[in-house]
């Protein structure tokens, strides 16, 4: 129950926590590709994706959760972010979450606890999941791109 009342309180607080993910993005050392992704469009899929996060991390089927990142990665190739850089975005969305948990939740019993743990390892898994599934589509795209190239060369 508690796990549910924590994606809950996640889910409510989805503007704000996106908000946040953009301006560390925006921030990092370690993503100043991302300036070539528009701000606002960053902020709306990340929001989305909190906004409805009981249903990924418990209805959602892998296959859902594949085709979003798969995209997701191929999008971000496109628009010239290195894969490093799309990983730690990725990484970085998931410390949003813990931080924003540890902030909000104070366990004082041990039910409590495990539903927090709990919650830590569904958030892992999907954050996981979602790195594997960014990193193929990204991959794909650029092959794709790579034998479009080759073909083009050949062509002339």
């Amino acid at each position: 129950m508690l796990t549910h009342r924590l994606v809950r309180l996640i889910e409510a607080h989805s503007e704000a926590l996106a908000s946040e993910l953009l301006e560390k993005v925006q921030q990092s050392e370690y993503t100043r590709s991302f300036c070539r992704v528009p701000g606002e469009e960053l902020r709306r899929r990340v929001a989305e994706v909190y906004q409805h996060l009981g249903e990924w991390l418990l209805a959602r089927t892998d296959s859902d959760l594949e085709r979003r990142y798969r995209d997701i990665g191929a999008r971000r190739f496109r628009q010239h972010v290195p894969l490093p850089e799309l990983i730690w975005a990725i990484t970085l969305a998931k410390q949003t979450l813990w931080e924003f948990l540890s902030w909000e939740s104070v366990p004082d019993r041990l039910a409590e606890v495990f539903g927090e743990l709990e919650l830590l390892k569904l958030l892992g898994n999907f954050f996981d999941r979602a790195v594997h599934w960014a990193a193929l589509g990204y991959e794909e795209a650029r092959v794709q791109e790579d034998v479009a190239a080759k073909v083009m060369t050949a062509a002339r």
